[in-house]
């Protein structure tokens, strides 16, 4: 998919890029890893991701590079789909095929029947406990570096949403499935239950994102690939422009009036808002000026009559 259409680069005394890159997360590698080529290969000063993949899984991975680091804040809360396999019989203390085995099941008496009957069961799942090996600090050090040590910290379940899981293949002991959750659901720990469910155990062998707050891998680019696009002077039909980034959220085209008032800092009352049909699940408004570029956005929950703001991109 090509954003070409829009213009991406402002020139000054160098070249500065803002927008957002998806790019297709390699295996064995951390995503801050991935960031850190990013921001090399595009000779950019600032780059973040909006949600890390562990090191042996591979997908969607969105990047905010300059300015457009500040959108993180509204991209992180998007739903993510995952395309895995899960090898029952076999339960890992890491929950996944990094870690060491603690118990395997020499038997493994599970049907295709009890597969399918136990992945419906977990639609329902509202509540989930996250893995003593993961990023979740306790007294500021990670989880995982305690863990590692022989101190093992359950934290307290932590909501969560399964919007869709669906068993795709079964050829035990492994299990291939799609499952679409809300951001903070571990995958890992999702197959782990489910293993224990189904009275085996079970691990995650394999890990794919495939979309990640709206942004898909038919939009996704490899680390070699960008490299070689932007030798060529052609990364910018691969960039995001902020103004269509914020996919879902409520969009207000800007009269030039209304541009001012945001250009000085002044509030944003009710009446200059028109109505526009909010979503319970997206807190914020986009506001942009007639060509589509971003500007500003705005909190949805008025305060006396005004919409406080929660990001101006305004140069």
């Amino acid at each position: 998919m090509e954003y070409s259409n829009t213009p991406l680069l402002h020139h000054s005394n160098d070249m500065i890029m803002n927008g957002i890159i998806v790019v297709d997360k390699p295996p064995d590698v951390t995503s801050a890893q991935v960031v850190t080529q990013v921001k090399r290969i595009l000779k950019v000063r600032k780059a973040g991701h909006t949600g890390t993949l562990d090191p042996f899984a591979t997908g969607v991975l969105v990047c905010c590079i300059n300015k457009a680091t500040r959108l993180a804040q509204f991209l992180v809360y998007g739903k993510k789909r995952y395309e895995g396999v899960m090898r029952l019989g076999i339960r890992t203390d890491t929950q996944d095929l990094t870690g060491r085995v603690v118990s395997k099941e020499p038997d493994l008496r599970v049907t295709d029947r009890d597969v399918h009957r136990v992945f419906l069961s977990f639609l329902e799942v509202t509540h989930q406990n996250p893995p003593a090996y993961s990023a979740l600090k306790h007294n500021g050090i990670p989880l995982y570096k305690l863990a590692r040590r022989g101190t093992f910290i359950q934290k307290p379940p932590r909501r969560i949403s399964i919007y869709g899981l669906e068993v795709l293949d079964v050829s035990l002991p492994d299990v291939r499935f799609e499952v679409c959750c809300s951001p903070g659901t571990y995958v890992r720990a999702l197959c782990a239950d489910i293993g224990d469910a189904l009275g085996c155990g079970a691990h995650l062998t394999g890990l794919c994102r495939t979309e990640n707050g709206g942004f898909g891998l038919d939009e996704a680019i490899s680390l070699n690939t960008l490299e070689k696009v932007s030798a060529t002077g052609e990364i910018s039909n691969h960039i995001i422009p902020m103004g269509i980034a914020l996919r879902g959220m409520p969009s207000i085209t800007a009269n030039s009036e209304l541009l001012k008032k945001i250009q000085h800092g002044r509030p944003v009352t009710q009446e200059e808002i028109p109505a526009v049909r909010l979503r319970e699940t997206c807190p914020w408004i986009k506001l942009t000026d007639p060509k589509g570029k971003l500007v500003a956005v705005l909190s949805s929950s008025k305060k006396d009559c005004v919409y406080p703001y929660a990001c101006v991109l305004l140069d």
